[in-house]
């Protein structure tokens, strides 16, 4: 079953989300380059985007799929708009899509 395993956070001021989530929840964070930082406990992780051309509006949720292509073509079909078409990044590939409410989501692939 498809469920979400992340979240992204919209983070302007990168060191400070970091600090922030440290001191008080004591996560800790890794980072994957200077503007993205995200917790990787394999359970539901917390990423922070600090690179304002990447970020997020809103917190993004981030579904993890099976199959990455069918589920662009069924969330396509079922309604939603693709607002980021497939692309790679360090964890594996993602979409990014619109619901008929107006949500950016995201479906992943790990890999």
């Amino acid at each position: 079953m498809a469920r979400p395993n992340y979240f992204e956070l919209p983070s302007a001021d990168i060191v400070a989300a970091k600090t922030f989530y440290a001191t008080a929840f004591g996560w800790q964070l890794t980072e994957f380059g200077p503007t993205y930082a995200g917790t990787t406990t394999g359970d539901v992780d917390v990423g922070l985007q600090g690179d304002a051309a990447e970020a997020p509006r809103a917190p993004l949720v981030v579904i993890e799929v099976e199959d990455l292509e069918a589920t662009l073509t069924i969330v396509q079909a079922a309604g939603g708009t693709i607002s980021r078409p497939i692309f790679s990044f360090p964890g594996g590939r993602r979409f990014h899509f619109i619901d008929p409410n107006g949500n950016e989501l995201a479906a992943y692939k790990p890999g």
